[in-house]
C-alpha cells in the first residue's frame, strides 16, 4: 500500500514512481503473471517478482518520504484493485503466447 501512495505522490522520482507503480500495480491485479493453480511454478512470481520489485522501489524512494507513505498506506482502510496491473498481466499473457505461436510456426 506505500507503494501505492508512493507511485501517486509528486514528490517521488520518476524512476521510483515506475518501478513503485508497476510492481503495485502487478501485486494488486486480480491476476498473476503465472496463474497460482500451476504447482510450485505458480507462485514464484509471487515470491521473486513482487519483493524484489518491492525492494528496488524502496531503495530509490528517499527515507523520509518512505516513512510518510507507511504512515498513509496505514490510515488507507479499503485494498485498491488496479485495472493498470490487470491490463499489464493480460498484455504479458498475450505477448507470450504470441511468442510461442511465432515459435511453433517457424519450425
Amino acid at each position: 500500500m506505500a507503494l501505492y501512495v508512493a507511485a501517486r505522490d509528486r514528490r517521488t522520482p520518476l524512476v521510483a514512481k515506475l518501478v513503485a507503480g508497476a510492481t503495485a500495480a502487478y501485486a494488486l491485479s486480480p491476476i498473476d503473471l503465472i496463474p497460482d493453480f500451476i504447482p510450485v511454478i505458480g507462485l514464484l512470481d509471487d515470491l521473486i517478482l513482487v519483493p524484489l520489485g518491492i525492494w528496488l522501489a524502496v531503495r530509490l524512494i528517499p527515507r523520509e518520504l518512505m516513512a510518510e507513505f507507511r504512515e498513509v498506506a496505514a490510515r488507507i482502510a479499503q485494498r485498491p484493485t488496479s485495472p493498470v496491473g490487470l491490463l499489464f498481466v493480460i498484455a504479458l499473457w498475450m505477448m507470450s503466447i504470441a511468442l510461442v505461436g511465432l515459435f511453433f510456426l517457424h519450425d
